[in-house]
């Protein structure tokens, strides 16, 4: 089971706000701070574009950890 780790990234000079999802294998994506959602939807919204860019089909579900979220994929249920 994979478990993607979500954390928020302040904005610098040149860069602004980001949130990045990521797997302990090294995978990741960084997206833009979404002002219109609020805080566990935004560390989803990043969950998700992770698991869109990897071809994972699975549901998440979640849980806040120190510094952000953690994701858990759910398992695809295989046709009998």
């Amino acid at each position: 089971m994979i478990a993607i780790l979500t954390k928020y990234i302040g904005p610098t000079n040149c860069r602004g706000s980001r949130i990045k999802a990521y797997t302990e294998t090294g995978k990741s994506v960084t997206i833009p701070f979404d002002y219109s959602l609020d805080g566990e939807a935004r560390h989803r919204k990043a969950a998700q574009a992770l698991m869109d860019k990897m071809g994972w089909p699975n549901e998440l579900v979640s849980g806040g950890i120190a510094g952000g979220y953690a994701f858990v994929m759910l398992p695809v249920e295989r046709p009998k």
